[in-house]
């Protein structure tokens, strides 16, 4: 049976990142595949630490010295046929522990040698799932496709397969807006927004999972 890897970014379980990821599990189920949810502020590790044990010529590449939670996660989507990595946008970037976990994937696979610039074991199809409080537009000027296209870039370099992309803007951060200091927002405009998109991303999420287990 093949097994598909989802890793949600986001601090909360149950948000609007995990929904997409739970949307395209079904979809990866849907096609016949086991499937796993990691919750990475679920476990206790950090970022790579540049020790560069992974780039010695006496040991195995493609290996990271670090053992923590985050390791077993590791060796999990080397054996998995797709992984998809969910991630909130927070202050222009990724959230800092899928930071974390794309430095310690990445670059423990990556290797400074002119003939390969990767190690990992086969090629491995992938997808990124951005949530955030922007806006198609303010993402447009921004220019926030330049830095997740960096991300994109090195992960079909090592991954070996260009990932695909689903990118839900403008998203519900809060139950009840009036609790909360937020009026840079127009809380029904964000809520009408989610009416009218939320069902077509999520089936989009589900047709990503489905379709990386059909072509894996």
């Amino acid at each position: 049976m093949k097994k598909i890897i989802l890793i949600n970014g986001s601090p909360r379980k149950n948000g609007n990142t995990a929904e997409l990821l739970k949307s395209a599990a079904k979809g990866a189920q849907d096609a016949g595949a086991e499937v796993e949810l990691v919750n990475l502020y679920a476990l206790n590790f950090k970022g790579c630490t540049s020790c560069f044990y992974c780039k010695l010529k006496s040991k195995e590449h493609g290996i990271c010295a670090m053992k923590d939670d985050l390791s077993p996660v590791l060796e999990k989507i080397k054996s998995a046929d797709a992984v998809i990595f969910g991630t909130p946008i927070y202050f222009m970037n990724f959230s800092a522990g899928m930071i974390a976990c794309i430095e310690r994937l990445f670059f423990s696979n990556y290797i400074y040698s002119n003939e390969i610039s990767t190690v990992f074991p086969k090629k491995l199809p992938s997808a990124f799932f951005y949530t955030m409080n922007m806006t198609a537009n303010h993402w447009e000027q921004f220019g926030m496709e330049r830095l997740t296209g960096m991300y994109e870039t090195f992960t079909e370099r090592i991954l070996g397969v260009k990932p695909k992309t689903l990118y839900a803007f403008d998203t519900v951060q809060f139950k009840d807006y009036s609790k909360y200091e937020s009026s840079i927002f127009d809380p029904e405009h964000k809520i009408a927004y989610r009416k009218e998109n939320w069902a077509t991303q999520l089936d989009d999420a589900y047709n990503i999972g489905k379709d990386l287990m059909r072509n894996s």
